[in-house]
C-alpha cells in the first residue's frame, strides 16, 4: 500500500526525493479539490508504487510558485525527485485522474 502525507516546504523536497509520488495540491475552499480527496486516497490505497503527498496551497503559496501551480486543484507526478507530468483545474475528475495517472506513471 502506498502512503498519504501531509508535506510541509521544509519537508517537501525530500517527500518527492525517491519512488513514484503524487503531489496533490488543493485548498481548503476549492470544492473540486476537497471532492477528490478521497480518490486520491484511495489510488494510494490500490497502488504499493505510489506515495501521494498533500500540499495545502494556502500554507506553501513560495513553494507553490515554485512549482508554477496555476490551478487548484493540481496534480504533480515525480519519479525519483523529477517532474514527470502535471494536470490541473476544476475540469480534473476521479476518472480523468486515474487515466492521466495511468498514462505517466509508467516508464
Amino acid at each position: 500500500m502506498g502512503t498519504v502525507t501531509e508535506a510541509t516546504k521544509e519537508d517537501f523536497r525530500d517527500l518527492v526525493a525517491e519512488g513514484l509520488v503524487l503531489v496533490d495540491v488543493w485548498g481548503p475552499d476549492c470544492q473540486p479539490c476537497l471532492a477528490l480527496m478521497p480518490h486520491v486516497e484511495r489510488l494510494a490505497e490500490e497502488r504499493p508504487e505510489l506515495s501521494v503527498v498533500k500540499l495545502e496551497a494556502p500554507k506553501a503559496r513560495r513553494l507553490c510558485m515554485e512549482l508554477r501551480v496555476m490551478g487548484l486543484p493540481a496534480f504533480v507526478l515525480f519519479r525519483d525527485g523529477e517532474e514527470v507530468g502535471r494536470t490541473n483545474g476544476p475540469e480534473v475528475t476521479s476518472a480523468s485522474l486515474e487515466a492521466w495517472l495511468d498514462e505517466h506513471a509508467t516508464g
